[in-house]
């Protein structure tokens, strides 16, 4: 069977296993058996199985459940209500007041939760209803959240991070400070461009400044201490050479119990259902990447990704070029795949293209997770705009139309990152090697 016909094999019987409403993990791995079938004097069968067994003992990912617990804990908290009421005088006098609690109050749950979805939530159940009540703009209120959302997958702690390091063999630990930087700049500019909107636009805040109960700025910074206590932690435990992603993950965990603990918002019910929603979440995301190696494997032994490196360095694409095609087959695949999907399904197939061209691939880790964050944002399968249309009862394309300045100031984080890697790279090369 000559490429050409494998390829469109493969194509065929991924999208339609996919179609079929079969699972990611099913779906990668019957793709990956048609794949081996085509070169009949292949051992598919033990190629199969070596391939799952392999995948499902990397040590790498044993970071994974501990973190995703970790954001289940802090999920069933009273982390949130102490962020907004810690966050809110101090956001009050800047333009856009009260709507950069979205954009702030994003990044730092993204630091301690690792999950998107699981950041949109937690930040919108609490900010949504007190912005309109309040009497701020809608649109601007949806658009901050959804867009502030994507910074779970880009701050570490980050499951993606976490997907994409096992995937390639790279450090996980380099991959997560590699996201500090670049994850802190992104939220930055979606601080500017509220700014901005209200300053150009008045009527999208309220035109009285916000009353707001309780403690003074001083007095409410003390909500924030365990939030920061949690990220210095795992954060600077992994910089500072001291822990492993896993053994920090562990450090997480326990100090997020201690927050449960005394806030008292973790009865032993709501402890089970952490657990359980951990072990779905890790579940899932063992097997996708269990089906992934198995088609990184076939894939490997077809010599489909060979070809397909070699031919599209035939183009003569420049390394630039070649990022601006990969940036947009991202953004056309993120309208139909979740971000992890998206992952494991290319990783075997752009992997050859990404070292031909010399790109570092801690540095394209950062700039893959920034395009997934737009898929994020994309209809018709963004997650975050999912949950919000949960949040908040709005149609889908009206909260994705909401979202659009946030996905254009994504592109511009694509441009910068590709202009200044260092961006990405500095801090992974000042980390001490214990890490």
């Amino acid at each position: 069977m000559s490429i050409f016909a494998l390829s469109l094999l493969v194509v065929v019987v991924l999208f339609g296993a996919l179609a079929s409403g079969l699972w990611v993990a099913l779906a990668l791995t019957v793709t990956a058996l048609a794949a081996l079938l085509s070169r009949p004097a292949l051992p598919d069968a033990q190629i199969l199985a070596n391939s799952f067994w392999s995948a499902s003992t990397s040590w790498d990912l044993t970071a994974l459940p501990m973190f995703i617990w970790m954001g289940e804990i802090l999920f069933r908290s009273r982390l949130s209500e102490d962020m907004f009421a810690g966050l809110s005088p101090l956001m009050r006098r800047l333009p856009g007041r009260l709507v950069h609690v979205n954009v702030v109050g994003c990044a730092i749950f993204a630091a301690v939760s690792g999950s998107s979805a699981a950041t949109t939530q937690t930040i919108g159940k609490i900010s949504l209803p007190e912005l309109k009540a309040r009497g701020y703009d809608e649109r601007i209120a949806i658009g901050s959240l959804a867009g502030s959302g994507t910074l779970g997958l880009l701050i570490p702690p980050s499951i993606i991070l976490i997907v994409y390091g096992a995937a390639v063999e790279e450090s996980i630990a380099r991959l997560f400070i590699a996201g500090i930087v670049p994850g802190i700049l992104l939220a930055l500019l979606f601080m500017a461009y509220v700014a901005l909107a209200a300053t150009l636009k008045p009527s999208l805040v309220p035109t009285e400044a916000d009353r707001l109960d309780g403690e003074g700025g001083f007095k409410a910074l003390r909500r924030l201490l365990p939030v920061v206590l949690l990220i210095a932690g795992v954060i600077g435990s992994i910089y500072g050479g001291l822990a492993s992603p896993t053994e920090a993950a562990v450090i997480g965990v326990l100090i997020s119990l201690v927050i449960a603990k005394a806030q008292g918002g973790l009865s032993f019910a709501e402890f089970k259902s952490s657990l359980i929603g951990a072990t779905h979440a890790s579940c899932m995301i063992a097997l996708i990447l269990a089906g992934a190696a198995v088609v990184t494997t076939a894939m490997g032994f077809t010599g489909l990704p060979r070809e397909l490196a070699a031919w599209i360095g035939s183009l003569g694409l420049s390394p630039l070029g070649l990022l601006a095609a990969l940036t947009l087959f991202f953004m056309i695949l993120g309208c139909f795949l979740d971000g992890i999907s998206m992952v494991v399904l290319t990783t075997s197939v752009i992997m050859p293209l990404v070292q031909q061209a010399g790109f570092d691939l801690v540095w394209f880790g950062i700039y893959l997770v920034i395009v997934v964050e737009m898929a994020q944002i994309t209809p018709p399968v963004g997650f975050n705009l999912f949950v919000i249309q949960g949040l908040t009862g709005q149609n889908m394309f009206r909260i994705a139309a909401a979202t659009a300045p946030f996905f254009l100031i994504l592109v511009l984080m694509v441009v910068l990152l590709a202009l200044f890697p260092g961006l990405a790279l500095y801090l992974p090369q000042t980390m001490f090697s214990g890490g």
